[in-house]
C-alpha cells in the first residue's frame, strides 16, 4: 500500500521535452532544499517531478550532472551590473539582489549543496565556481568605476571590497539563520564603504 508521504510527494505526469526537463529541475531544487544534497535521490527527483526514473537516467547519467544542471539553469541568467552613478547606489543595488537570490529556494538549495561534501565532486565544484567568483569578477566594475570618480581610495581592491559587503549576508544565511533582508544588505553596504574609506581593508 502506497504511504501518504509518498502519495504526497508525486506529481502529475509532465510529459516529455522542455516541459519534463523543467519539471525535473524544479523538482531536484525541491529535493535539495527539503532532504539536503546527501539524501537527495533520483527515484525522490523522480517522484516529486511526475516521471519515472529511468526518464532522468535517459537524460542525465547521474545524480550529480542533475544537480549541477539544475542549479546552473536556476542560476544562469546574468545579473545586469549597475550603475547609479555613485558606488553606494550601486553597491545597495547589488547587496539587495544577493540578499534576494540566496533567499529564495534555489538560493538556499545552492547553499545547502556547496555547504556538503558536493563541493568535492568535480562538477558540482565548477557549477560553485562559476555561480559565485564569476559573479564577483563581474560586479568588480562597480568598485573600479568608483575609484576612477574619487569616490574610494586608489589602492582599494574590488575583490576584497566586494568580499567585505557579501560576508555579514553569508554569515546570517549560514551561520546565525538570522532576519536576511533589505535592512540586512543596506548595512552590508555602509560597513563595507566604511571600511574602505578608513583603509581598514588590504589594498591592491
Amino acid at each position: 500500500m502506497e504511504s501518504v508521504e509518498s502519495s504526497s510527494r508525486r506529481a502529475p505526469a509532465v510529459g516529455r521535452g522542455e516541459k519534463m526537463r523543467a519539471a525535473v529541475l524544479e523538482a531536484t531544487i525541491t529535493e535539495l532544499t527539503t532532504t539536503g544534497y546527501a539524501a537527495l535521490t533520483v527515484e525522490g527527483v523522480a517522484q516529486r517531478a511526475g516521471v519515472h526514473k529511468t526518464t532522468i537516467y535517459r537524460n542525465w547519467k547521474d545524480s550529480d550532472g542533475l544537480v549541477a544542471d539544475a542549479l546552473t539553469s536556476h542560476f544562469a541568467t546574468d545579473i545586469p551590473i549597475p550603475d547609479t552613478g555613485t558606488v553606494e547606489g550601486d553597491l545597495l543595488i547589488l547587496a539587495r539582489s544577493l540578499v534576494a537570490t540566496m533567499t529564495t529556494q534555489a538560493g538556499r538549495a545552492l547553499l545547502t549543496t556547496v555547504l556538503s561534501d558536493a563541493v568535492r565532486i568535480p562538477r558540482l565544484a565548477e557549477v560553485k565556481d562559476a555561480l559565485f567568483d564569476d559573479r564577483f569578477r563581474r560586479a568588480e566594475p562597480v568598485v573600479t568605476r568608483a575609484i576612477e570618480r574619487g569616490e574610494l581610495p586608489a589602492d582599494t581592491d574590488p575583490a576584497v571590497l566586494l568580499e567585505t559587503l557579501a560576508a555579514p549576508i553569508y554569515f546570517r544565511l549560514v551561520f546565525t539563520g538570522g532576519p536576511v533582508d533589505e535592512a540586512t544588505a543596506d548595512r552590508a553596504v555602509h560597513v563595507a564603504l566604511a571600511a574602505a574609506h578608513a583603509r581598514a581593508l588590504p589594498s591592491v
